[in-house]
C-alpha cells in the first residue's frame, strides 16, 4: 500500500510539473486566476501568477502593470505567435493596406480610428486614438481584463528594466530585468509585410493600443534590434506579435 501511495503522489508531483510549463493552463477555470488573489483577478506568488488560464510576471512597474510571459498565439515565452493588424483580432495571410480592416484600400481613407480628416474616407473622424475591447487582439483572444499595452506602458517597460539581447532555448530576444529581479523575455519575431515574414530572429516589433494622434495612418509599437529599442511609430497595415498586459 505505502509503494502505491508513493506512486500516485510521483504521478501527481509530475502533472503540477506539466501544468505549471508554457504559457497556458487549460484545464485551469476561466475565471480570473488562483493562488493569491490580487487586484486584476490573478495569482501572485514569487512575481507570477495566473489570470484567465494565461501567466503572467510582476515586474514591480510604477503603474503596477502585469506583463504576460508569452505572445498572444504562442504557447511558450519565445514562441512568436500570431501576427495582427493594428485593430484587427485575427491573423490572416496578407498584410497591407488592400487588406486592412478600418480603411478603403488607402493609407488615408481611414474609416475607424481616424482624429484627422485628411486621412479619413470622404473626410471621416471619430476621433478615437485607443484601440476598443473589440479591436484589441489581446482582450480579444484571451478574455477577461488582458489588453494590449499602451504606448505609455512600453515606455515604462523600456525604463524600468535593464535590456539585453540574449537566447532563450535557441531563439533570439529581449530580456527584460527590473530591479525586483523578475524579467520579461521577448522573441524576436520580426514582423509581417504582404505575404513575407522580415527580420525574424534579429528585430522585435510589438503593438501598443495607441494611435498615433495627428498621424493616425500610424499606430505606436514597441521594437527592439541590434541598434535600436524604444517606442516607435509605423502604419497600421503592418503585421505585428501582441503582448498583453494586465493594468488598470
Amino acid at each position: 500500500m505505502n509503494k502505491m501511495m508513493k506512486a500516485v503522489a510521483a504521478l501527481m508531483l509530475m502533472t503540477a510539473v506539466v501544468c505549471a510549463a508554457g504559457c497556458t493552463k487549460p484545464d485551469e477555470p476561466n475565471n480570473g486566476g488562483n493562488n493569491n488573489g490580487g487586484s486584476n483577478g490573478g495569482g501572485n506568488s514569487g512575481g507570477t501568477g495566473t489570470y484567465n488560464g494565461y501567466e503572467y510576471v510582476d515586474l514591480g512597474l510604477p503603474s503596477g502593470a502585469l506583463w504576460a510571459t508569452c505572445n498572444v498565439g504562442a504557447d511558450t515565452p519565445e514562441g512568436y505567435g500570431d501576427y495582427f493588424a493594428w485593430g484587427e483580432t485575427h491573423p490572416k495571410t496578407t498584410y497591407n493596406w488592400s487588406t486592412y480592416k478600418y480603411c478603403n484600400g488607402d493609407r488615408n481613407q481611414l474609416t475607424k480610428y481616424c482624429d484627422k480628416s485628411s486621412f479619413g474616407y470622404n473626410g471621416f473622424t471619430d476621433d478615437l486614438t485607443t484601440l476598443l475591447p473589440e479591436d484589441d487582439a489581446a482582450t480579444a483572444n484571451w478574455g477577461g481584463n488582458w489588453r494590449m499595452p499602451t504606448e505609455e506602458e512600453w515606455q515604462e517597460l523600456y525604463n524600468n528594466t535593464t535590456m539585453t539581447g540574449t537566447q532563450q532555448n535557441g531563439v533570439n530576444g529581449c530580456l527584460l530585468t527590473a530591479s525586483n529581479g523578475n524579467s520579461l523575455f521577448l522573441p524576436a519575431a520580426g514582423y509581417r509585410w504582404d505575404s513575407e515574414l522580415y527580420y525574424a530572429g534579429s528585430d522585435g516589433h510589438y503593438w501598443s493600443r495607441s494611435l498615433d494622434a495627428g498621424n493616425p495612418n500610424f499606430a505606436w509599437r514597441f521594437m527592439f534590434g541590434s541598434d535600436l529599442y524604444n517606442v516607435f511609430d509605423n502604419h497600421r497595415c503592418h503585421g505585428f506579435p501582441v503582448r498583453p498586459v494586465l493594468a488598470n
